[in-house]
This record gives structure tokens, sequence and C-alpha cells, in this order.
């Protein structure tokens, strides 16, 4: 019988370590300094970053933190562990090969390195990068790839190793996104429009190849089919513009401001590309956003929540990984009983 382990790291940008200046900086310094994220030349870049940036922005982030921060820390990152522990939980129940899941973030604690060292020490021959990521994008995804390639090429271990570049169309998570919306209008009534909202990212991205753009739209015609919504009752809009660049438009803050001047004085917004609430959910969209859109006219905003840990997450997350992961599991079906339905997807 094959008992190579099969290793799953899961993915995210990460967080802060609390919500004080010194802390933000520290995130923003790094998070900022990525090329995936800003592209400009790094001796025109960098300076801006720490000389301009860096001075003055993260206290004023540190104030949108504090909005947002719990007990138990970061929402991000709590969320984030809470979903590795219940994909683990849903994928011990169907898969029949050993495993091991994992969180690395991209720029804070859980570190890449010690995600990947623990899955080394932890006997993984077969490795699954998972970016929570649902709609590719070099910024995101992209990121990810490099610095798991990055961390691998500092280690003597090299797993057969498998990537999973993104998930937007993915029926069990399109399924995840329609019961969740679905499932918030049964609790909290139906709102006459729903704003589907991404996170943006420079148009010039997309006119270099990035498919992000394209991504985002086959995810919010695919929820807006499955919710048998009709061409006005739906929209695309993208948030958290940052800098003096040309950003995919439309921008939320503004077609929210704009609805209640056409007659849409209630609005439903869900944020799809997050798999799990932060700050760019919890504060610019279920406060700041909602205040412009109140300030606007509007009487009624509901914020759908992301899928954060709930089961339809992790069963949707485990069918993926299931089915990636076939071709690894094949050797184990005849060992246990109800094997074979187990490990397909």
């Amino acid at each position: 019988m094959n008992t190579e382990r099969i290793g799953i790291l899961l993915i995210n940008s990460g967080t802060p370590e609390a919500p004080e200046a010194a802390a933000v900086r520290a995130f923003l310094a790094r998070f900022l300094a990525d090329p995936r994220i800003v592209d400009l030349p790094r001796p025109l870049w960098l300076p801006v970053l720490y000389g301009v940036i860096l001075p003055w922005r993260p206290a004023r982030v540190a104030e949108k933190y504090r909005r947002i921060w719990s007990e138990a820390g970061s929402p991000l990152r709590e969320l984030t562990l809470k979903l590795r522990a219940e994909l683990a939980a849903v994928l011990a129940q169907r898969m029949l090969a050993p495993l091991q899941v994992e969180v690395g973030m991209l720029y804070s604690a859980p570190e890449m390195a010690v995600a990947l060292e623990r899955l080394r020490s932890g006997g993984v021959q077969r490795l699954l990068v998972l970016p929570l990521f649902p709609q590719y994008s070099g910024t995101t995804t992209g990121a990810a790839f490099d610095q798991v390639s990055a961390t691998l090429r500092q280690m003597r271990w090299l797993p057969d190793l498998q990537l999973v570049a993104d998930y937007h169309d993915h029926p069990g998570y399109i399924e995840a996104l329609r019961a969740s919306v679905a499932a918030h209008w049964d609790a909290h009534g139906r709102t006459p429009h729903l704003l589907i909202s991404f996170h943006g990212i420079p148009e010039r991205y997309c006119r270099k190849g990035d498919p992000y753009h394209k991504r985002c739209h086959t995810t919010a015609r695919l929820l807006a089919d499955e919710l048998l919504l009709r061409e006005g009752e739906w929209s695309v809009s993208f948030q958290s513009r940052f800098g003096p660049a040309q950003w995919l438009r439309p921008y939320t803050q503004q077609v929210l401001s704009a609805l209640p001047a056409r007659g849409v004085r209630e609005v439903s917004v869900v944020c799809p590309g997050f798999a799990v609430d932060c700050l760019e959910t919890l504060e610019e969209i279920a406060i700041e956003n909602r205040a412009a859109f109140v300030q606007a006219g509007g009487q009624r905003f509901e914020y759908v929540p992301a899928l954060n840990a709930g089961s339809a997450q992790a069963h949707c997350l485990a069918a993926l990984v299931a089915q990636r992961c076939q071709g690894w599991t094949e050797g184990f079906r005849e060992h246990l009983p109800g094997a074979a339905h187990g490990a397909s997807a």
C-alpha cells in the first residue's frame, strides 16, 4: 500500500500583527515592495514607498484595522486558520490518503517557509498548492507561485507539486456563493439589486495579459445566473483602489453612490474574490461603502459575508482538492472500504 503523505498548502495574503502603526508599516513594507503588487521599476518605486507612503499611510490604515480587530486578533488570520481546520476535517472524511493541511501567508506569519517546513517534516511527498484567490491574478496567485518557488529553491526537499491557478468557475464554488447570498436574503430580506464587488488591480496589468478582469466577470455572471437574476438586478464593480493609476472600473464606491439616484435604495453587496472576511470587506465595504450609499440616499445596505470557514466553502475546496489529487490517491482505493467513492471529485 502506498503511504506517501499528501500536503495541502492554503495561501492567503497576510495581515499586520497588530492594529498599530508600526505593525501595519512592517506589513505594508513587505506587501507593497513585491513587484507582483507594484510593477514599477524599483529605483523609481522604492523611494516613493519608503519616503512618501510608509511614513504616513500606516497610521491611517491602523485606525481602519482597529474597527474590525477582535479579541482573537486579525479576522483574516483567524478565519483562514479556522478554514484550514474545517477543510482538514472534511478531507479526512472524504479522502483516503494521509493528509496534512497547512497555511502560509504571503506577507506575514505564518510564513511560507514555516508552512513548507512543516509539510516537509510531516513526511509530505506530494504537495497541492491552493491559493485562496478564486480569480487568478498575477498580483495574488502569481505572487503565491513566486514565493513557493523561491522557498523550495532554498530547500533540499522537492515534492511532487501541483498548483491550483484558480477556481473562478468551479461548480462547487459558484453553488457555495449562490447558497450564501440566498441564505442571507432568507434571513434579512431580499434587495432589488445585488452588487458583486471584486478587489481591483491596475488596468495596465490586464493590458499586459493578466486574465483577472475576465475571470471576475465570469464568476459574477455564473452567480447571477444561479440566482436567476435579470438584467438590471445585478452589476459588477471593483474596490480597494490604491494610487493615481487607472484601476479596473467601475469603482465600487462610485457605483453605490450612484444607485439611489437611479431609484435603487436597497442593495446587497457580495465580494466573491475574498475567501474570508478581512479589512477590505469588513471595513471598506461594510462600513465605508455602506456610509457612502446611505449618504447618497440609500435606505438599506446588506453586506453578504464571505464564505469564511463555513461548511459550504470547506466542502467546495475539498471537492477541488479531491479532483486535483485523484491520481495521487489511486493506490489507496483497493485497501479501504468506500475508497472508490470517497476519492472521486
